[in-house]
């Protein structure tokens, strides 16, 4: 991915809160069933990497401010 390319970086951020949102639902239907819980910590450790990959790539979308 070109960093420096801002339509290809917001097609990322949104590739990945789709799957920040399906994460988010499926954790939901896990929290139903107790036995899932291995399953449920997993998901939300991929979830949080997801919300750290979404900040750093925002961050690439602002523009340096000169000093």
């Amino acid at each position: 991915m070109e960093a420096s390319d801002p339509s290809t970086v917001a097609e990322r951020i949104a590739e990945l809160r789709r799957e920040h949102r399906a994460l988010d639902e499926r954790i939901q239907q896990l929290a139903a069933n107790p036995e899932d819980d291995l399953e449920s910590k997993r998901l939300k450790k991929r979830k949080l990497q997801l919300k750290d990959c979404i900040a750093r790539l925002e961050s690439l979308l602002i523009p340096d401010e000169p000093a």
